[in-house]
């Protein structure tokens, strides 16, 4: 905890000497003091018995600290035309939602957990409503705020209740006793609320104008991080009610995730909107993976943290081409932006790359992660088999055609495109690139 107070004194006291032309390199200097001041949360196993980590956390940690700088890498394009203030304070929340991810990614308290897990609600609205894309962006935080709230306080009063029950709400001692007082409407409250973060179908109207709306370091941030948060919540809180969960509510939830998943690929094939069709890629996702943690299988968990951290990497990178994209052309229509490899000829290197991760082609770790996802799911019920091929195919489907759309046939008539990819976006792509690189050299990085 001392390791987060002195990262926030340190952020504090370099913000007023940030400018226009030092924003970069203090940025990076803000990030690696909160790295350094931080890093015990993921050197050390056991700090306290508030704060710890364990081979859930630690993964999704090391990825907030190397997407939250790229996502900042991403922006200079968005921001250089903002005042210093507006750019301090663009940094301010971006440094907030890593601080926030930090306590709920390593605290073992189900209190400190809500109000990190909230913490990240603020600066998030700030990020669209602030600086987003056009006028829709108030609308697209409605729906973020309200969708949001509306789901987090179930799980207050939850968390109440049980606190009531059992004077404390400590996740290792919920493991160590295992008599834990609830029931399925307990359950039911505590879940919805990382079920509406995830998203999975059906609670997932919120994403698509949330990603559409927001600018590229919101869209980064929200895809690859705070989705996750939803599943990690997830995993710790059914890890509490494992026996009434697995004897009841997993048959429920793993085949609405698994036809929801099915039919939001079907709905990916729809779009024209290049960020909406990432955000309809990523509900499709989040509800298989849901679908595979929910049977409680060794195998769904394995698959679902995997699955987890490839797709935080894909989709954070596919945010990040549509912003070039848009940067140049002035939108995101699918059609209108054909032709464009004729003019970029590296960048259809990365879309042949982070498409084939997105539907899971091997070596890439979403293969590794979907496989073991959809065992446990088909383990679960023979009959969850069937949208988990839909699933599969469509994905597959809308991830070559988005790739055929925008790297084949002439330049669209209308672009005069006469600004290159510099250095710095094409250095954004590969630092995404590399972990997955990485991760396929050497899989056990990550490991159970």
């Amino acid at each position: 905890m001392l390791s987060l107070i002195l990262t926030i004194l340190g952020v504090v006291i370099t913000l007023p000497f940030i400018t226009k032309n030092n924003i970069w390199p203090t940025i990076i200097s803000q990030t690696s003091i909160t790295f350094m001041l931080s890093s015990q949360l993921i050197v050390n196993n056991n700090i306290s018995l508030t704060f710890n980590n364990d081979n859930i956390s630690t993964p999704l940690i090391i990825l907030s600290f190397w997407l939250i700088p790229v996502s900042l890498l991403a922006s200079v394009g968005h921001l250089q035309n903002n005042s210093s203030n507006n750019i301090r304070l663009f940094i301010t929340l971006t440094l907030i939602i890593l601080i926030a991810l930090i306590i709920t990614f390593s605290t073992t308290n189900l209190i400190l957990f809500f109000i990190g897990f909230e913490t990240t609600l603020i600066p998030t609205l700030f990020l669209i409503t602030r600086w987003g894309m056009q006028q829709e962006r108030i609308e697209a935080g409605y729906y973020f705020v309200f969708y949001t709230l509306i789901s987090s306080l179930p799980l207050l009063l939850s968390l109440i209740t049980i606190y009531n029950n059992e004077s404390h709400l400590s996740i290792p001692l919920f493991h160590l006793y295992n008599n834990i007082f609830t029931s399925n409407i307990i359950i039911i409250f505590c879940i919805l609320a990382f079920l509406v973060k995830v998203p999975i179908f059906g609670l997932h109207l919120w994403l698509p104008k949330a990603h559409v709306e927001a600018p590229v370091a919101g869209s980064m941030i929200l895809a690859a991080i705070l989705l996750k948060l939803g599943g990690y919540g997830f995993i710790r809180l059914i890890s509490i009610f494992t026996e009434i969960f697995q004897n009841s509510i997993s048959n429920i939830i793993t085949p609405f995730c698994c036809w929801g998943g099915a039919l939001t690929s079907i709905i990916c094939i729809t779009q024209t909107d290049l960020k909406s069709l990432i955000a309809y890629s990523s509900v499709s996702h989040m509800s298989f993976m849901i679908a595979g943690i929910s049977p409680l299988s060794n195998w769904g968990l394995s698959g679902g943290i995997i699955v987890m951290i490839a797709h935080g990497l894909v989709s954070s990178a596919l945010f990040c081409i549509a912003n070039i994209y848009y940067e140049r052309t002035g939108t995101r229509n699918l059609s209108v932006n054909r032709g464009i490899k004729s003019i970029f000829l590296i960048l259809p290197t990365f879309w042949l790359l982070f498409a084939s991760a997105n539907l899971g082609l091997p070596p890439f770790p979403n293969a590794i992660g979907e496989l073991l996802i959809f065992s446990s799911i088909v383990n679960n019920s023979l009959t969850n088999f069937i949208p988990a091929l839909i699933g599969i195919s469509f994905t597959g489907i809308f991830s070559l055609i988005i790739y055929q759309q925008l790297n084949s046939g002439s330049l669209f008539k209308w672009n005069n495109i006469n600004i290159m990819i510099n250095e710095r976006e094409y250095s954004t792509l590969f630092l995404h690139a590399l972990p997955l690189i990485i991760l396929i050299i050497n899989p056990n990085i990550i490991s159970f």
